[in-house]
């Protein structure tokens, strides 16, 4: 593992990736952005927060009634791997990296999980064997990231020390889902855009 101390400077070509959660009227939110310290991404980070955010709109687009939590993971794994594959960070076929969920080098947590009273909400996840299908009313998040380590073996030292992750809290409804936290920037362009903003310079 790689280690950050608390106190070390960031630098201008470093990520930041901030994980918030907050409460309104005792219901908890959970979301995650990561910005560029400088205020523009560089080519490589641009590329992985390109893959990240394929993969967290196509989650997300899915999301419906009689979906699975786990339906929802397997979306961004076959978007993520696709992406990794296609930069070169991991060897193809795709089916074949999936397979062999040789993709956990670089993304080894779940992609949602219960959004309610808590960050992490109480609620069973399966129920007997089976995963528990989505119902309107329920909220959940959706947050797959990517992270390369110093060190990584076989990927190329200019890789090194990214990491992106996006996360947005969503509500299920009778027809479809609603993103509640979209107000958020998320967009590259967004986020640089928002770097630039004479408040944000202002407080910094």
């Amino acid at each position: 593992l790689h280690y950050v101390e608390n106190n070390r400077r960031i630098a201008a070509d470093d990520l930041v990736l901030i994980d918030a959660g907050c409460e309104f009227e005792c219901y908890a939110s959970d979301i995650t952005r990561t910005f560029p310290a400088n205020g523009v991404f560089n080519e490589r980070q641009r590329a992985l927060y390109q893959i990240v955010l394929a993969a967290q709109l196509a989650s997300i687009q899915a999301i419906r009634p009689g979906m699975t939590i786990a339906e929802i993971h397997q979306l961004a794994v076959n978007s993520l791997t696709t992406g990794l594959v296609e930069s070169g960070l991991l060897a193809g076929p795709v089916e074949q990296a999936i397979a062999a969920e040789t993709y956990k080098r670089f993304y080894m947590h779940k992609t949602s999980h219960w959004l309610g009273l808590d960050v992490h909400d109480v609620g069973r996840y399966k129920v007997g064997d089976n995963w528990r299908t989505l119902e309107p009313g329920m909220v959940l998040t959706v947050e797959p990231g990517l992270y390369i380590a110093a060190g990584t073996a076989g990927v190329d030292p200019a890789w090194w020390d990214l990491g992106v992750r996006i996360e947005d809290d969503v509500l299920v409804t009778a027809t479809g889902h609603e993103v509640l936290s979209s107000g958020v920037p998320k967009t590259i362009a967004e986020i640089e855009a928002l770097m630039r903003s004479p408040c944000l310079v202002d407080q910094l």
